[in-house]
């Protein structure tokens, strides 16, 4: 079964340096409630990237729009501001567009009547619910040493052949 798509987080915000980790927090937050895990650390880095653009060329004032779109296949994060000059790409080492354009499958710019929206996607195979998620984590063990007399498995053994009573697939899991 697949997750449902067409799924959307937009806010507007001023392009301050303090709210940069906090929408990074918030899009990671609705990265994870969608199933997109694998995606939280490349998205919050590009979402980064713009929110920073817009405070440093824009304005740290500047007020701008973040929008997070997940089509089932597509996650589309764009930032929209008022401010009239559209950026560059520049060098890899220089962060900004070269490095949303290294996180990307695509990325673009587009002028608007008062403004502009710089964009990147990210091609995302569908997140699928297995059996395995639906499971309740496993309990932490401590590092413990044998009793004395206790029957230690050999190496190569199977998880569960000792007759703890664990499911073979259970101690797989971490």
């Amino acid at each position: 079964m697949t997750l449902s798509s067409n799924r959307r987080y937009t806010v507007e915000l001023p392009a301050s340096a303090e709210r940069v980790p906090q929408i990074r927090r918030i899009v990671a937050a609705h990265l994870r409630h969608w199933h997109l895990e694998a995606q939280v650390p490349a998205v919050c880095r590009g979402v980064a990237e713009l929110l920073t653009n817009v405070h440093r060329h824009v304005g740290p004032d500047a007020v701008c729009v973040v929008e997070v779109r997940w089509s089932g296949r597509h996650l589309t994060v764009s930032v929209t501001d008022r401010g009239p000059r559209m950026p560059r790409l520049r060098g890899v080492g220089d962060g900004g567009l070269a490095m949303v354009a290294a996180l990307s499958d695509s990325w673009g710019t587009c002028g608007t009547a008062d403004g502009k929206v710089v964009w990147f996607t990210r091609r995302v195979a569908a997140a699928r619910r297995t059996r395995l998620s639906a499971r309740p984590p496993l309990r932490s063990v401590p590092d413990a040493k044998p009793r004395p007399g206790a029957e230690v498995p050999e190496p190569g053994s199977r998880p569960g052949d000792s007759g703890s009573g664990a499911r073979p697939d259970e101690a797989l899991l971490v």
